[in-house]
Order: structure tokens, then sequence, then C-alpha cells
């Protein structure tokens, strides 16, 4: 079995896709008003309207409330000004970890989300 899809909530679906698009340069389908998928990301992600945001854990620390979804980046000085830039909230500011640097933002429904850059 492999990961093959990741549902996240959106309490402003469309907010939330076009925030996507800015950062990573997703494309999205819209299957009903309160529903989307991208599904050239690899595992697809979708976005619900009708799921709930987890609490977010603590500013600045460097542990996730329940499951946490880590993206990876070759540049993360320019994935963070992406970030802000496309209006998404920086929670923990990069910190080295073993394996590399990460940092974790918001994005503008709420979901805590990292991302990595590998190596030191």
């Amino acid at each position: 079995m492999e990961l093959d899809y990741i549902e996240l909530p959106a309490v402003d679906v469309a907010v939330t896709k076009t925030f996507y698009a800015d950062v990573f340069g997703w494309d999205w389908t819209d299957y009903g008003p309160g529903y989307a998928c991208c599904e050239s990301t690899v595992p697809q992600v979708a976005l619900s309207a009708s799921a709930a945001v987890a609490p977010a854990h603590d500013a600045g620390a460097q542990d996730a409330i329940g499951p946490f979804v880590l993206l990876s980046t070759a540049d993360i000085v320019d994935a963070q000004s992406r970030v802000t830039a496309a209006g998404g909230s920086i929670v923990s500011a990069p910190y080295d970890y073993p394996g590399g640097r990460r940092f974790h933002f918001a994005d503008p429904s709420g979901n805590i989300l990292g991302i990595y850059q590998s190596g030191g």
C-alpha cells in the first residue's frame, strides 16, 4: 500500500485553492462548491469545506498535533517567502532537525503544514 490522497479542511475553498496555487503552482478541479482536488500532486491533495480544521500547535513548537503534512523544497528561503506572500503565516520559523531544515506554516483555513529542505 502507498499513501494516495490527503484531504485538508478548507474554511473557504476558493481562498485556500488560491493560496496553494500561488505557493506551489497547484491546479484545482472543483467537484462542487465545497470540494476541490489537485490531481497533479502525488499524493493527490483535496480541500473540503465540510471537514473540521485541527487545533494548531503552539507558535514556535516543533511538534505537530495529529498527522502532519510535510512538503519538500530545494530552497527553504524562497518557500517561506512564497508562503507569506500568498497570505500564509509562519507558525515555527525555520529550524535545523536531523536531515535538514524545516518550518511550519498555517494556510488561510488554519491547517498547519511544514516545508523542509534536505541537508544542512
